[in-house]
């Protein structure tokens, strides 16, 4: 009964350790799909790293390409400010050229009056020429007597005479200028519209720029949010790869209890086999001992 019991005893010992074998079995083998989980989602990790790593690079190259942009957005503003500085010189100096025209033709006209009214004393003078000959010889005994007057009225004609030629030569060289200012307005006018299309084509450079920098910061603004997403990704990848680490800490140290229970029973089988082959001497030799 007691070899029965035993026997009994050491089946279900037995039968227990093919079911503990199995369960460390199937522990193994769990463990062995944690560990390659695990690494597929280390793989995962780093390509997602090596991903990061990338996109960090290219938005930094398209900081860099939006500085330089920034730069050359600031050298055209610059260059239309100073273009624009140069129209209104431009403007306040053709304003005053036609300021100086406009005062150098009302000078001509009030020197066309002096010389039209010049012209008409001179015509004047002239008749009163034509009187004073007609009455020369009714005056040849007065001629003495207004010789002084004569001369006198010689003396103004010459006056006359010579204010007349300094006034056509004021009125040609006012002529003159006038033609030279009228030159001057038409270069300032052409000088004016070559300012004007130039400011058009820095005003469409702009807009294009403009363009680009918006189109720039669209993408800008997609690879942030890409870079948020992957970021977030990866703080759960992280928190994932914790917790798989976690657990498998925890099945280590579950493996390594049921290691240490297993060589307990182990041991304490390879005891009760030692007892069981004692037994069977002992039973061997009390038969021998009956028989």
């Amino acid at each position: 009964n007691i070899i029965r019991r035993q026997r009994q005893e050491l089946k279900l010992l037995i039968s227990e350790l093919k079911d503990r074998d199995r369960e460390l079995n199937d522990m193994v083998a769990v463990h062995e799909r944690h560990i390659q989980a695990w690494e597929d989602d280390r793989q995962k990790i780093l390509t997602l790293a090596e991903r990061c790593s990338l996109l960090s690079n290219e938005l930094n190259e398209r900081n860099a390409i939006i500085k330089s942009l920034s730069k050359k957005l600031k050298l055209l503003e610059s260059q239309h400010n100073d273009s624009k500085i140069t129209l209104e010189n431009t403007q306040q100096k053709f304003q005053e050229l036609t300021q100086k025209v406009t005062d150098s033709s009302v000078h001509c006209q009030a020197l066309e009056e002096k010389n039209q009214s010049l012209h008409c004393s001179v015509l004047e003078l002239s008749a009163k020429t034509g009187q004073l000959q007609a009455r020369e010889q009714e005056l040849l005994t007065m001629l003495q007597l207004k010789d002084k007057a004569l001369i006198e009225t010689t003396d103004q004609i010459t006056e006359v005479t010579s204010k007349f030629k300094s006034l056509e030569n004021a009125l040609h060289t006012a002529k003159l200028e006038e033609v030279s200012r009228n030159r001057e307005q038409q270069d300032l006018k052409l000088t004016l519209n070559d300012v004007v299309v130039q400011i058009n084509k820095m005003k469409d450079i702009l807009s294009e720029k403009m363009k680009e920098s918006s189109k720039h910061e669209e993408e800008i603004s997609q690879l942030k949010q890409e870079n948020i997403c992957l970021r977030s990704e990866l703080i759960l990848a992280v928190e994932e790869a914790q917790r798989k680490d976690q657990l498998y800490q925890f099945t280590k140290s579950k493996q390594a209890r049921i290691e240490k229970e297993l060589s307990s029973l182990r041991q304490v089988c390879v005891k009760q086999q030692r007892d069981l082959h004692f037994l069977h001497v002992n039973l061997d030799s009390s038969q021998d001992f009956r028989q």
